[in-house]
């Protein structure tokens, strides 16, 4: 399948079926999501890939008790960071320093741009910018999952401040942000399964100026 193919192939599965998707095809969407466009690459944002089925159970209520939480062969939880630190644009710029094979300090005027840009903004902004950029990488992941016939239920119905409190997010300087099961979909038990897409017309949705 092209990408508009895979596009119109996907859609929220309701209902999985349990059954595992392959080790090669969750590196495939990881991978695309480590590729996605962020603002300035920073990133900001950490994904947790949750396969452990006693752990999902446990999610399960603090996620309004969607099936496909337990149902998906994987759970993928975007959590971004509560704050844009010192401490991390440091080890963004070492980072970048290593892999373009430079010195640090010719990275010093672009690492005193991310220090004043997150040291005007109050947390609250910060990770508000930061959870932005963990829906870019959501999207690509919707996309990426599409690609390898795999579906994925995009997620905002669950309680945000329960499940960083059973992950132990606050610890660790994450907030979650929204959710992603992967896994196939159970069409015969899905309701939605079998319904065509429905998505604006092309005229109300593209202003053409």
């Amino acid at each position: 399948m092209n990408i508009l193919e895979s596009l119109e192939w996907r859609y929220a599965s309701k209902r999985m079926n349990g059954l595992k998707v392959s080790a090669e095809k969750i590196d495939n969407i990881l991978e695309a999501i480590r590729l996605a466009p962020s603002s300035m690459g920073l990133q900001p944002y950490t994904v947790l890939v949750i396969e452990d089925e006693e752990l999902r159970k446990q999610i399960l209520p603090v996620a309004s008790n969607q099936p496909q939480i337990v149902e998906s062969s994987h759970l993928l939880v975007f959590a971004a960071w509560d704050d844009i630190t010192p401490a991390h644009i440091e080890e963004y710029i070492k980072h970048t320093a290593a892999v373009r094979n430079m010195p640090e300090e010719k990275l010093a005027d672009f690492k005193n741009t991310l220090l004043q840009i997150a040291q005007n903004n109050t947390q609250e902004q910060n990770f508000n910018w930061a959870a932005r950029q963990a829906y870019i990488a959501f999207g690509t992941a919707l996309v990426a999952a599409a690609s390898e016939q795999v579906d994925a239920t995009p997620m905002e119905g669950f309680n945000s401040a329960a499940l960083d409190e059973l992950l132990n997010l606050k610890e660790k300087g994450l907030r979650s942000v929204t959710l992603l099961p992967l896994g196939y979909r159970d069409a015969d038990n899905d309701w939605l399964a079998k319904l065509p897409k429905v998505r604006r017309q092309k005229e109300k949705l593209f202003l053409y100026q």
